[in-house]
């Protein structure tokens, strides 16, 4: 049985038990990895190849290309996603940011070129994960549904019901499509 922390109004912590669960990841997040490492890997060799090719590799190049190849992997390496009882974590390389999903205040949308959906908690935590984590992982998105539900009835969810069953909706057709498919059905 896990323990979360709340702090009450004189300002001590209070240790709250927590239903056990099962804890949910991102399964595409080792491809992405993979993925980052190989594209950060190709350009090191390129521009260490490039460099040595002309002559022009030296060691202040040398740790150019590195300290280069190491921003790229920074930028290109998602945040692993996982959901538990109750929360939603994504963690960056150098930051952990987690949400209480059964609280949630906010869910809003940043649309453009990369689609971002934002939590806001009653806790003031905020998460930024890319939608299509839940859409392909039906754990997470049965855990992180079920939380919501939970903010829903309990009323602080005040921003993002609407797009949250459009999301549920589009995600029941995927998932319906995708077992017609594989039953032959389509």
């Amino acid at each position: 049985m896990g323990r979360r922390f709340t702090r009450s109004t004189t300002g001590t912590r209070t240790a709250v038990a927590e239903p056990p669960g099962p804890l949910a990841h991102d399964i595409d997040w080792a491809r992405e990895r993979r993925t980052a490492i190989g594209v950060t890997g190709l350009l090191f060799t390129a521009l260490l190849a490039t460099d040595a090719g002309f002559g022009t590799l030296d060691v202040t190049r040398g740790a150019l290309w590195t300290g280069l190849a190491a921003l790229v992997f920074v930028i290109l390496l998602p945040p692993r996603v996982s959901t538990a009882p109750g929360e939603l974590s994504a963690r960056g390389p150098l930051t952990r940011h987690t949400v209480r999903t059964d609280s949630l205040v906010s869910i809003r949308w940043s649309d453009g070129v990369a689609q971002h959906m934002i939590l806001r908690d009653t806790e003031g935590n905020g998460v930024e994960i890319d939608p299509t984590v839940l859409v392909r992982n039906p754990a997470m998105w049965r855990r992180f549904d079920e939380d919501t539900r939970t903010s829903i009835r309990r009323g602080t969810l005040l921003c993002g019901a609407t797009a949250l069953s459009r999301m549920a909706a589009h995600i029941d057709r995927e998932t319906a499509r995708t077992v017609f498919t594989l039953s032959g059905l389509k």
